[in-house]
């Protein structure tokens, strides 16, 4: 599977992330695409309820596919939270099934209940996370509970029928927004004409690709920030003992990554000096013991997504990266004063 999976991550790269459009003879599916979207979107904020009585902070992105948004729905919560602030973070719960929501997630929820990333993103912030496909319900449980005093919701830029005061869309940075074509004939969820209407826009990454930054020319946006993912501790599995990321160096690694963007996982751990095997499973793989097989000279690495679905039944060799998300100061600034206006009262 991982060799199939593999196949296919660099199929997508060469038709959507190229500077053609190979399959542009799709134009016409990529038109309905935009139509119904477009058409879901009005009839959604149409029938949008009034706003929420506390800030809504929505993190997403206009592409398909990983581009960081919960190493940065982590770093929101620990931004807001040291400016005094009791966040709370909403989630779909992608690959999850609870069978009844909405669902707060606590650190023995299971990920096929909640999903993988709200069970992360639960253990790594220490934070109230509430799972809802129905995402306005959410909110109201999160409030009705007095779990927070502002909601962010994770990935969820297009779920229109959620109240919002801010808008973040993400991008990463090697990727940008690769031939600038809708899905199917490239990776975008909505027109780049949409980003006139997000407050910030995020670049995950030390610098655009050339590539990317070919593919930015012409967004022109006010609030452009980059944003760094640096590889903070390995932690085992089954025991939780923390270990330096310089512990790699001249490793034999197994990179197991059931994400959006495997290939920059993979390309972190040969930075930090890893000699890795590649395992790309799909992105919300429900991983299963055979597929953490290994050597027996090698560790096994993952994500920490990917490492929650693991835990159970994780060998004695494997071990997660976790990451943390770096941000500019000013963007810091700028994001907490946006947030502190949207809680003013109005006066008339």
């Amino acid at each position: 599977m991982s060799a199939v999976q593999s196949a296919m991550s660099s199929l997508v790269e060469r038709l959507w992330y190229g500077r053609k459009r190979p399959l542009a003879f799709l134009a016409p599916l990529s038109w309905l695409y935009r139509s119904i979207a477009e058409a879901r979107r009005r009839a959604a904020w149409d029938a949008r309820d009034v706003s929420l009585p506390v800030p809504v902070i929505v993190v997403g992105n206009i592409t398909a596919g990983g581009t960081g948004k919960s190493p940065l729905t982590a770093w929101l919560v620990s931004a807001l939270a040291s400016d005094g602030w009791r966040p709370v973070i909403l989630s779909r719960g992608y690959g999850g099934d609870a069978g009844q929501y909405p669902l707060e997630v606590a650190a023995e929820t299971s990920p096929s209940e909640a999903g993988d990333e709200p069970v992360m993103l639960a253990l790594s912030t220490g934070c109230p996370v509430v799972v809802d496909p129905r995402r306005r319900r959410g909110a109201d449980y999160a409030l009705e509970k007095n779990l927070g005093d502002v909601l962010i919701c994770d990935d969820g830029l297009q779920h229109y029928k959620l109240p919002r005061d801010l808008e973040l869309s993400v991008f990463d940075g090697q990727r940008g927004i690769g031939n600038g074509a809708l899905i199917p004939v490239g990776p975008l969820r909505e027109p780049v004409s949409r980003l006139a209407s997000v407050d910030f826009v995020i670049v995950n990454g030390k610098e655009l690709s050339e590539q990317a930054m070919e593919s930015f020319v012409g967004i022109d946006h006010p609030a452009i920030f980059s944003m760094i993912l640096e590889p903070a501790t390995l932690v085992h599995l089954k025991t939780g003992e923390s270990r330096a990321v310089g512990d790699l160096r001249g490793k034999a690694v197994r990179a197991v990554a059931g994400i959006g963007n495997p290939a920059r996982f993979f390309d972190t751990l040969r930075t930090l000096g890893a000699d890795v095997t590649e395992a790309a499973f799909p992105d919300h793989h429900r991983f299963r013991p055979e597929d953490l097989n290994s050597d027996t000279d090698e560790l096994i690495v993952m994500t920490a997504k990917d490492a929650v679905k693991c835990r159970e039944f994780a060998p004695d060799n494997a071990w997660s990266l976790t990451v943390e998300a770096r941000l500019p100061g000013p963007f810091r600034d700028a994001f907490l004063a946006r947030v502190r206006q949207c809680s003013e009262p109005l006066t008339s």
